[in-house]
């Protein structure tokens, strides 16, 4: 009993202290990462409270399967019982291992539909933005605004210093913190899908279909994801880069690239990229 004893005490000291040694990325994955990144959205921050509260319920379940596990084994034994029971029925142990776990499926559910009524009750939109899938980059439009661009991935040989490989695009979508955005979602040929862990945003662009998200920044700073979903041969290759910035420096980028000049030609970049 001693080593149970043990056993039990690494396992609840591995199940409930792993987030504070586990090391996350902020906007983008980090080395040795275990967790999730950083979150930066009030969605996000519901996901993660949902994730420990689910893996709590998960690990005390798992343990108590094990105990009783372990007690069978040593309890009733062909050694230690010769003479086994005849016992076929208990109804209150029946009716208890009914219920206990439909109070289980309630307790998850609740927090759950919460949490997917939050996801998709979107508030007044303070920005609108379209993304659009293609193979393989993101076509984004503020059409409040009257801009438009690609986003193409930048090449190994092209990255700066700092700049995360298979991370980093030409031209980053930028919005300001702290304010609504809703992003409605589209695609030109196969399913695509638009995803930043950082935000708890990740929804299929569907070709003929236009499909909505949203998210508030909480924070300034560079934010990455990737497509999520097998869109063809070049699928690891469509990052998205999300720059948050405060409402000023969003305005200026607003008079600054409302210019006609400000509209990429997508074809020539793709031809470069190729070459």
């Amino acid at each position: 009993m001693a080593i149970l004893k043990r056993i039990l005490m690494v396992a609840f000291g591995l199940a409930f202290a792993w987030p504070a040694f586990a090391e996350t990325g902020d906007g983008q994955p980090a080395p040795w990462q275990m967790g999730f990144q950083r979150a930066n959205t009030p969605i996000m921050e519901q996901i993660e409270s949902f994730h420990t509260y689910v893996t709590i319920i998960i690990t005390l379940i798992a343990l108590f399967v094990l105990v009783l596990l372990v007690y069978v084994m040593v309890r009733f034994n062909e050694k230690r019982n010769p003479e086994p029971t005849r016992t076929t029925h208990n109804t209150p142990l029946e009716i208890l291992w009914t219920v206990v776990p439909i109070l289980i499926l309630v307790a998850i559910a609740i927090p759950s539909f919460r949490l997917l009524f939050a996801q998709y009750d979107f508030p007044k939109a303070d920005l609108t933005i379209t993304a659009t899938g293609n193979q393989w980059y993101w076509s984004y439009e503020y059409p409040d605004q009257g801009i438009k661009f690609d986003s193409i991935i930048v090449q190994d040989a092209d990255l700066k210093p700092g700049q995360p490989r298979l991370l980093t695009v030409d031209h980053e979508v930028v919005v300001p913190v702290g304010k609504n955005v809703v992003v409605g979602l589209k695609s030109n040929d196969v399913i695509h899908d638009w995803a930043v862990p950082s935000f708890g945003v990740k929804l299929d662009a569907v070709p003929g279909r236009l499909q909505l998200t949203w998210f508030r920044a909480e924070r300034e700073g560079m934010y990455y994801g990737q497509c999520s979903e097998l869109c063809g041969r070049n699928h690891a290759f469509m990052p998205i880069a999300v720059h948050v910035v405060s409402e000023q420096e969003f305005n200026d980028w607003v008079a600054k690239n409302k210019a006609p000049s400000a509209e990429l030609d997508t074809k020539n970049k793709i031809a470069a990229a190729k070459d």
